[in-house]
């Protein structure tokens, strides 16, 4: 039996090991944060972060609060704007480890919970620049921890931390509604469902409907924009085929291979084993969450976030499993582990952070599989391309200009390498940016990018193109594809406010 000094020392040591995890991987992700250039979806938070508010078409409004907060801290630096996604991926492996010790774990598999979490596809890409995902994960899994926690302590007061859990995650992305649902089943299919008696419960309820109050009322006085917007995605998404094989893409996509017997041992442990009996919840948030988005047909990605609470609860069960074996049975399967993990960290990091050289043979092979490279090039040169057009403009022309431009990204990058050129603030018809109008006086000519010729003619009288979008790389941004001319139109063909109330759409 280890006295209480030993346990302490090995309990220090095993949280030592865990949070030098963490911060190795995100000190990976900062290291490598700033090559390339800015993502599309990071110019649209950019753009929304100049422009705070309650909420936005896209998301809740966390994300661009934390983007404005980098911004300030740190100017427009990559390195500085990917700061925060990286810690984010580090502290989700630290929760995952923490969830392995709450049910039973020790230091190694603690570290494999940690390890298996961080090199997740969707986790290791979400370090890799700032998206609602980046902090999305964390929430979910921080819920969980608090969640096993309230299990191991049979302490109510955690029903505030799960309360904080799930308020920041409807801060962030809605879809952590659906993980409140399963916690709820879950608490109805098991023996918790006494916590509905309790005082603390609906104060933890009472914090998260606080933290969305701001905005349910925001999407109120928008008339719930966001639920058009989401019709509008989803249908895209399934006509794209983004919606095709979710389930078979867990295994692959989402998770991979090496970690698949990891949380396939989670549920194991979790249904099957009594010592996971008082976790079973846990369980259930996942079955419920993986059903409810199975009929959803939503994203693959939507679900990893409810991962690592299976990982740790699968390496907790490895640890048992294999404590019952022989010594050399173990030394073999801990090789085993440790060398698989190392060849999967490998692999994914290889294809997720921006490290392989532009044009290269492994950075297409990259760029096929996350499909995020190409979104971070050209733009610099997009916005040089279009004050060069507007300053062959006469000077008449010049005075009443303004860049409008299809995509929230192309708007994004003219707000944000824009001011060095004095092009002013971009306009555009996408998500928030409809909301945020146009300049008065109306601009009386538009130098238009992203935009087919069609729908230009349509609403201007005379449209010409003006010069075409290149980069020195040679590789086509999906954001802008094949929309590369860029236009000089005027003479819209209607009054500004009836053309802008025609204008809206979402992307």
């Amino acid at each position: 039996m280890q006295s209480p000094t030993n346990t302490r020392d090995a309990n220090t040591q095993s949280t030592a090991a865990l949070w030098l995890t963490g911060f190795a991987f995100a000190a990976i992700h900062i290291a490598f944060s700033w090559q390339y250039g800015f993502h599309r979806d990071e110019l649209l938070s950019y753009s929304n972060a100049m422009h705070l508010d309650w909420c936005y078409v896209v998301y809740p409004p966390l994300t661009a609060w934390l983007a404005r907060a980098e911004l300030v801290a740190f100017g427009p630096s990559l390195m500085g704007y990917r700061l925060l996604p990286a810690l984010s991926v580090g502290l989700v492996s630290v929760l995952a480890g923490l969830i392995a010790r709450s049910m039973g774990a020790g230091r190694r598999a603690m570290v494999v919970a940690a390890v298996a979490s961080g090199i997740m596809g969707p986790v290791a890409f979400a370090g890799c620049f700032l998206s609602y995902m980046s902090f999305d994960l964390l929430w979910w899994v921080l819920a969980a921890w608090a969640v096993v926690e309230l299990i191991r302590t049979q302490n109510p007061r955690w029903w505030l931390a799960v309360g904080v859990a799930f308020g920041l995650g409807l801060l962030t992305k809605y879809t952590i509604l659906a993980f409140a649902a399963g916690l709820l089943i879950g608490m109805l299919f098991t023996s918790n469902r006494r916590w509905f008696r309790s005082g603390w419960f609906w104060a933890g309820v009472a914090i998260s409907l606080l933290f969305a109050l701001p905005v349910v009322l925001w999407q109120f006085q928008h008339h719930f924009v966001a639920l058009a917007w989401m019709k509008s995605i989803h249908t895209r998404d399934m006509s794209w085929g983004r919606t095709a094989n979710f389930i078979p893409n867990q295994f692959w996509n989402v998770t991979s291979p090496i970690t698949v017997p990891i949380w396939l041992a989670g549920l194991w442990f979790l249904f099957r084993t009594p010592e996971g009996k008082p976790y079973r919840i846990i369980g259930w948030m996942f079955m419920v969450t993986i059903t409810l988005f199975t009929l959803a047909r939503a994203r693959d990605y939507y679900l990893a976030p409810a991962y690592p609470m299976l990982m740790a609860a699968g390496a907790a069960w490895g640890e048992r499993w294999l404590s019952a074996k022989t010594p050399r049975l173990q030394i073999a399967v801990l090789r085993a582990t440790t060398i698989s993990l190392a060849i999967g960290a490998v692999a994914v990091l290889a294809l997720t952070l921006p490290i392989a050289p532009i044009g290269s043979a492994w950075w297409m092979v990259a760029n096929k599989t996350n499909q995020c490279f190409d979104s971070q090039l050209g733009w610099p040169q997009m916005v040089a391309t279009l004050a060069q057009v507007r300053d062959s403009l006469p000077a008449r022309q010049r005075a009443t200009v303004a860049v409008m431009a299809a995509d929230e990204g192309e708007a994004g990058a003219v707000n944000l390498y824009g001011p060095a050129y004095n092009l002013g603030q971009a306009i555009s018809g996408m998500n928030s940016n409809w909301l945020r109008g146009y300049p008065d006086p109306p601009p009386q000519t538009v130098i238009a990018v992203g935009f087919w010729q069609s729908t230009l003619n349509n609403n201007f009288a005379s449209c010409r193109v003006a010069t075409h979008l290149s980069n020195p790389y040679g590789i086509v941004n999906q954001a802008i594809g094949d929309r590369i001319p860029v236009y000089v139109c005027t003479n819209i063909r209607e009054p500004w406010p009836q053309f802008w109330s025609k204008f809206q759409y979402y992307g």
